[in-house]
């Protein structure tokens, strides 16, 4: 056999090999990850499945969980409920002010922060602090400050001419539930923001100084556009936990005054775990998910759109 034909037939006996090699190694590496997702599906899919028959059945706990089919009853009484479509109005209104709250606040932090030349790692220590603390915590502290015996920012409530309780009045109760999560987590904002900020360029911010734009232009024109998507996934992250929102309003107002501060994860609660009703709460969980999903594809979305510009 000659030199030419060996070469012409070395490619053709090597090529499937290599094929095969590359194959073997892409079932390893599926049989190793096969387990964990497995056992994420089972984690996700099952519970999943379970919430929607749920849904559609009346839950009895006596004797044994046993499940009598209901057809459309529950989500009728959801879709009806004025009380759950009370819930919803708070949990929009809440889930928009903590979040531009939080956004604004938090980024102005971030740029002030980053400034700072000397002394910026112990204010960035005592900037983080609440973030640490557990939300049940915070909602203990802001009970007891706002206590109408004791509580400091009831007296300076008091000297400004608010003599009633803080969390015994219907707006003032949402406005301090409302500040208290956005005292925890503006630091989160704070952090995320901090880590776009030093990824600008300053050179580009120089020579927009020297060319005479100011702050704001500065601001507008550079530093937001080049942070973004930093931002959207700060907003992700902060609208994902707002929709659960539950532990502080627990500790301090339970819901309460007048179900001033019942936003939904209380109803979903009550009903559960108060009333087991499960098949309505079933119906609410379900709700809440799906708003969860639209409001995450929302920003992938818009997270898409800014990557895919020139």
């Amino acid at each position: 056999m000659s030199t030419t034909e060996l070469t012409r037939t070395q490619p053709v006996t090597t090529q499937p090999r290599s094929a095969a090699r590359s194959r073997w190694r892409l079932t390893f590496n599926g049989a190793l990850l096969a387990p964990g997702v497995i056992l994420l599906g089972v984690l996700s899919i099952v519970p999943l499945v379970t919430l929607i028959v749920m849904s559609f059945s009346r839950v009895h706990l006596l004797g044994g969980i046993r499940l009598e089919w209901a057809g459309l009853d529950n989500w009728t009484r959801a879709l009806t409920d004025p009380d759950l479509w009370q819930s919803w109005a708070l949990t929009l209104l809440y889930f928009v002010a903590t979040l531009g709250i939080e956004m604004v606040l938090g980024l102005a932090i971030a740029i002030l922060l980053s400034k700072v030349v000397r002394g910026q790692g112990p204010l960035m220590v005592l900037i983080l602090l609440p973030m640490f603390a557990a939300p049940a915590i915070v909602g203990l502290v802001g009970r007891y400050l706002t206590d109408p015996t004791f509580g400091l920012y009831a007296w300076f409530m008091q000297q400004v001419g608010f003599s009633q309780d803080i969390l015994g009045n219907p707006v003032s109760a949402f406005v301090a539930v409302t500040l208290m999560d956005v005292w925890e987590w503006t630091p989160l904002i704070v952090l995320i923001s901090l880590a776009g900020l030093s990824s600008v360029n300053p050179s580009i911010i120089e020579a927009a100084s020297l060319d005479g734009a100011n702050q704001w232009r500065m601001l507008r024109h550079i530093i937001l556009p080049s942070i973004t998507n930093i931002l959207l996934v700060a907003l992700l992250i902060r609208s994902m936990d707002a929709v659960r929102y539950f532990d502080i309003i627990t500790v301090t107002t339970n819901g309460g005054p007048a179900d001033a501060t019942k936003i939904v994860p209380l109803r979903l609660y009550e009903a559960g775990f108060r009333f087991f009703d499960l098949g309505y709460a079933a119906v609410i969980g379900l709700m809440m998910l799906v708003l969860t999903i639209v409001i995450a594809r929302l920003f992938v979305r818009l997270l898409t759109g800014k990557g895919q510009r020139p």
